[in-house]
């Protein structure tokens, strides 16, 4: 997203705000190294939450081809960053993906774009896990959707219990990933 572009007037409101938060927090708003950081952290807030204006469905859509290819789809390893909606403080990790085409796939890396729309907005691990499978389940129609999400969550690492090696694993399937036998073999190729 190299070609993001900033909204002046947002970006004019939240540094406004910003610059409060400062203040509020003893700094000293005036002083050489914070001069800029209102605009900065404005900036960087309408980044980190652009995917509110990403229509992941439309992603997908963008690129589907009728193929007769009926084995599992995996990408895996799907870096993502997202913001936790509770302290606005970040999560990050990695988004396993898979589905069972039936009769249409999509291109690869729409997948990956599917993680950062719904990534790039206020989140719980755990809606970002079911929103991704339903995305990809609604827009391909596929025989089955298995989402995996492994994640550090810096409000666990930063502040409140300060555990820095605890890893939050979610997990959202469909279709034939609800069977054992297909759901076993999703996590074993993907190394969990």
């Amino acid at each position: 997203m190299s070609d993001f572009n900033y909204n002046d007037d947002t970006t004019k409101k939240l540094a406004a705000l910003y610059s409060k938060v400062l203040d509020g927090l003893g700094e000293d708003t005036a002083r050489e190294g914070l001069l800029k950081t209102p605009e900065r952290v404005a900036k960087a807030m309408q980044y980190v939450t652009s995917g509110y204006s990403i229509n992941p469905t439309a992603i997908i859509q963008s690129a589907i081809f009728h193929e007769d290819h009926n084995e599992m789809v995996i990408v895996k390893d799907i870096e993502l960053y997202s913001l936790c909606e509770h302290h606005m403080l970040p999560f990050f990790g990695k988004a396993h993906i898979a589905y069972i085409p039936n009769g249409k796939i999509t291109g690869l890396s729409k997948l990956a774009r599917v993680v950062d729309a719904f990534a790039r907005r206020l989140q719980v691990q755990e809606r970002l896990t079911v929103q991704i499978r339903d995305c990809i389940n609604d827009a391909l129609d596929p025989h089955g959707v298995a989402v995996v999400i492994e994640a550090k969550h810096m409000c666990m690492m930063m502040r409140g219990v300060e555990k820095q090696n605890s890893i939050t694993t979610t997990s959202a399937f469909t279709g034939e990933f609800t069977h054992d036998v297909t759901r076993s073999e999703f996590l074993r190729l993907i190394g969990r």
